[in-house]
Formats: structure tokens, C-alpha cells, sequence
């Protein structure tokens, strides 16, 4: 299960969501979303705000706790 987090610098949001996955246990990639690429693919999900996490299908945007705890779930699910 690939976890991919468009993140941005001295954003707080993308911090949080990134030491949160970090202490989980969960790995991600990062990806800048400074980058033209990236930031066309956080637009065309429909996001307009950092960090946007894209799991398979789903994504979102922002540090969202509850959206994180299903993620657990979903990894610990797959193992």
C-alpha cells in the first residue's frame, strides 16, 4: 500500500501528518508539492490546501487524526 503525502515547507499541518505517520510506524513518500507535477496532481483530486495524503482510491487534506486512525487500520488489515 503506497501512502503518498504532497507536503510543503513550515507547513504545520504536513509536519503533524508526517511525525504522526512516522510514529505509527507507517511508511510514506513525500512529495513536494511546490513541484508543478505535484501540485497539478493534488489539484486534480480536488485539494487546494497541504498536506493531501492520496492512499490507493482515497485522499484528503489536512492533519486528520480520524482519517489517520483508519489508515492503521487499513495497514495493519493488509499485513
Amino acid at each position: 500500500m503506497l501512502i503518498r503525502v504532497y507536503s510543503k515547507p513550515r507547513c504545520q499541518q504536513c509536519t503533524a501528518t508526517k511525525r504522526w505517520l512516522t510514529e505509527h510506524g507507517i511508511p510514506f513518500v513525500v512529495e513536494d508539492i511546490r513541484e508543478p507535477g505535484n501540485l497539478a496532481a493534488a489539484q486534480a483530486l480536488g485539494h487546494t490546501s497541504a498536506p493531501v495524503v492520496v492512499v490507493g482510491e482515497q485522499s484528503w487534506s489536512g492533519f486528520r487524526p480520524d482519517k489517520l486512525g483508519e489508515l492503521v487500520e487499513q495497514v495493519k488489515e493488509a499485513a
